[in-house]
C-alpha cells in the first residue's frame, strides 16, 4: 500500500511511545452526581489525554468525531493553524494512532478537513486505520455563499470516514431520520388502509431471464413486457400476488404501466446516508457561529465552529443513546453539547483556557437546559452532569518510580492494560481486594465452510460457526496502597507466604480457580519453587509496569 514520506516521519511513529503516562485530576463536577461519571471534560494536550484515557477506556469509544486545525496558514486565536506541511503529519501521526486504539471494534472515526490538507490527510488515515477499513469521505457543504476574492469559490469541507470493521460497519450504522420532504413524498390518494405510499420501481436493470421477462395485461387491456435491457423485479406469481394484495398500481384509471406501492410504515425507519451532505441538512459555518455567539454574547465566535446539526447526523448514524462519543479537538464543544443532548456520554478534550473559558461554561448551559442548536428538535430540557479534569503529574517518573498520588484504581488500570491490550473494569475483579480479573484469550471463530474454514463477517454470521477455542486463562493481582489492609513496608503490598495463602483463598472463589496467577507487589519472600506450586508469577512494583 502506498505510504507517506516526509521529514521527520521516523520521529513520529516513536511519538506516542515517549509520551508519558499522566494522571486525571478531578476539578470540579457539575450537574447530577450521579451521572456526572459518565462524562469528562478534559483540559490539557490532546496528546497526553489520549495516553492517559487508554487504560480506562480502550476500545470503549463507540464514535470519534475531531475537526484538527485544516493547516490553513491562517492565525486563529486558540489553535496554531498555520504548521509546515511535514509539522502538521507529525502532529497529526501520534494522535490517529493513539484514537485508533480507542475506539471499539464496531466504532468509527470521522475526521473533517478541507482541501489544504485532506488527501494528505486520507493516505495517512489509510495508514493508520487501513486503507480496506475506509468507509467513505463525506462532502459537507459548509458554505453556501460565494467568495468574489476566489479563483473557485470554496463551499465544502472533507470529512472522512473510516472504521475498525470495514464493510461490515454498513449492517452496524444507523439511519438519519427520514425528513418531512422525504415523508411528504407518501401519499394516499386511494385511501388505502395501510396508509401513505409512493410508488417504486417494478422493472431491474438488465435482461434476466429466469422467470423474470414475461408479459402481463393491464385492466385496461395493454400488453406490458420489461423495457429493452431490463427485467421484471418479481417472478410472475409474485407479481399476481402483490396484485390481489393491492401492492401494485396501474394508476386511477388502470392505463398505466405497474408500479410498486411501497408503504411509509413498512419501509425502514430513516433513510440511508449519502456522501453529499448539504447545508440544509447539515447546517453551515455561519449556523455554527450564530450558535455559539447566542450562548456568548459580545464575543468573538470560534473561527471555525461545526454547526450542532452536523453532528447530529453523525451520532444518529455512527451511536445509539448510552454509547461512548470522543471529541480530541473540542474546540467550542460543540460535540459534546450535542452528545449529551442526545443521550451519548462523551469524552471532550480541549488545550488552554479555551477549556475552562469556553467549554466548561458552555456544557454548563447544556445540562441547564438551553435551547439554542438541536435543543427543540431533540425536545431537550436539561439534566445530567460531567467531571472537569486537568491533565495531573506524570504516573512514573523519569526513573520509573510510582508518584505518591497514585492509588490502587490507577495502578490497577495500568497493569490490566499493560497484560491484557485492554480497557480496565473494576467490575470484573471483586472491590477491595487485590483481584483485577480474570483475562480469557480465545482464537478467532471460524465458519464452517465446504472449502474449510474461513473469517466470520456479519454477513455470514447467520451461518453455523464452530464453538472458539481457549487458548490461554490469567488471573491478575495486584498488591498496592495497603490493599490487604496491612500499610506497613514488609506488610500487605510484600508477597509473603501469609499474603499468598490469603491470595489462593480469595483465587479459590473466583470464577475460574483454575487459572494461573501473575501477582505484581512491591517485593516477594518466596522461593521459586513454592511460587510454581501455586502457579503464581510475582512481577515487581515498580520495575515491571511499563513507565510508558
Amino acid at each position: 500500500m502506498p505510504t507517506l514520506d516526509w521529514l521527520n516521519r521516523a520521529t513520529a511513529f516513536t511519538t506516542v511511545a515517549q509520551v508519558p503516562y499522566r494522571l486525571l485530576d478531578t476539578v470540579s463536577t457539575h450537574g447530577d452526581a450521579a451521572t456526572a461519571p459518565d462524562n469528562l471534560l478534559i483540559q490539557g494536550d490532546n496528546l497526553e489525554a489520549l495516553k492517559a484515557l487508554l487504560p480506562f477506556y480502550r476500545g470503549q469509544v463507540k464514535c470519534i468525531f475531531i475537526d484538527p486545525p485544516y493547516n490553513t496558514k491562517s492565525a486563529f486565536e486558540h489553535y496554531d493553524d498555520h504548521l509546515e506541511h511535514s509539522q502538521w503529519l507529525s502532529m497529526m501521526l501520534p494522535r490517529l494512532q493513539l484514537l485508533r486504539e480507542l475506539l471499539s471494534e464496531d466504532g468509527s472515526i470521522w475526521v473533517t478537513i478541507d482541501d489544504h490538507e485532506g488527501h494528505y490527510l486520507k493516505v495517512l488515515m489509510d495508514e493508520v486505520f487501513g486503507r480496506g477499513n475506509f468507509i467513505s469521505t463525506v462532502i459537507w457543504e459548509n458554505f453556501y455563499g460565494r467568495s468574489g476574492t476566489a479563483a473557485i469559490s470554496p463551499a465544502h469541507n472533507y470529512i472522512h470516514c473510516y472504521s475498525p470493521s470495514g464493510d461490515a460497519w454498513k449492517h452496524i450504522r444507523g439511519l438519519l431520520p427520514r425528513s418531512e420532504e422525504s415523508a411528504g413524498k407518501y401519499k394516499n390518494p386511494d385511501n388505502d388502509p395501510r396508509g401513505p405510499w409512493r410508488l417504486g420501481p417494478i422493472f431491474a436493470p438488465e435482461e434476466r431471464h429466469e422467470g423474470l421477462m414475461y408479459t402481463i395485461t393491464t385492466p385496461s387491456g395493454r400488453q406490458v413486457s420489461p423495457p429493452k435491457g431490463s427485467h421484471w423485479r418479481m417472478v410472475e406469481s409474485d407479481f399476481w400476488r402483490m396484485v390481489e394484495e393491492g401492492r401494485i398500481s396501474f394508476g386511477a384509471n388502470g392505463t398505466n404501466n405497474p408500479a410498486v406501492k411501497l408503504f411509509l410504515n413498512e419501509v425502514q425507519a430513516g433513510v440511508v446516508p449519502r456522501s453529499i451532505w448539504p447545508h440544509s441538512e447539515a447546517g453551515h459555518t455561519q449556523d455554527a457561529k450564530r450558535e455559539v455567539m447566542a450562548l456568548f454574547p459580545g464575543e468573538t465566535p470560534f473561527g471555525t465552529p461545526k454547526p450542532e446539526k452536523l453532528l447530529q447526523n453523525i451520532l444518529h448514524i455512527a451511536t445509539n443513546p448510552g454509547d461512548l462519543v470522543l471529541d480530541s479537538f473540542l474546540g467550542s464543544g460543540t460535540t459534546a453539547a450535542v452528545a449529551h443532548k442526545m443521550g451519548r456520554r462523551w469524552i471532550g478534550i480541549e488545550m488552554g483556557e479555551h477549556a475552562a473559558t469556553h467549554c466548561l461554561p458552555r456544557l454548563e448551559k447544556v445540562i441547564a437546559g438551553e435551547q439554542g442548536g438541536i435543543s427543540q428538535a431533540m425536545g431537550w430540557q436539561g439534566g445530567g452532569g460531567f467531571r472537569f479534569a486537568r491533565l495531573g503529574a506524570p504516573i512514573f517518573d523519569a526513573d520509573g518510580c510510582i508518584h505518591p498520588d497514585v492509588r490502587f484504581a490507577t495502578l490497577a488500570a495500568f497493569v490490566w492494560q499493560q497484560e491484557t491490550g485492554t480497557a480496565f473494569d473494576p467490575a470484573q475483579g471483586r472491590a477491595g481486594t487485590p483481584w483485577l480479573g480474570t483475562h480469557s484469550v480465545f482464537d478467532s471463530c471460524s465458519r464452517l465452510t465446504a472449502e474449510g474454514e474461513g473469517p466470520i463477517s456479519l454477513e455470514t454470521a447467520s451461518e453455523p460457526m464452530s464453538e472458539p477455542v481457549l487458548r490461554s486463562r490469567t488471573a491478575y493481582y495486584l498488591l498496592f496502597n495497603g490493599i490487604l489492609g496491612d500499610k506497613r513496608p514488609a506488610g500487605g503490598n510484600v508477597l509473603t507466604r501469609a499474603v499468598l495463602e490469603a491470595l489462593l483463598a480469595l483465587h479459590a472463589g473466583t470464577s475460574h480457580p483454575d487459572a494461573p496467577l501473575v501477582v505484581y507487589g512491591e517485593a516477594n519472600r518466596l522461593g521459586p519453587e513454592t511460587l510454581a506450586r501455586a502457579r503464581v508469577t510475582f512481577k515487581h512494583i515498580p520495575y515491571d509496569v511499563k513507565a510508558r
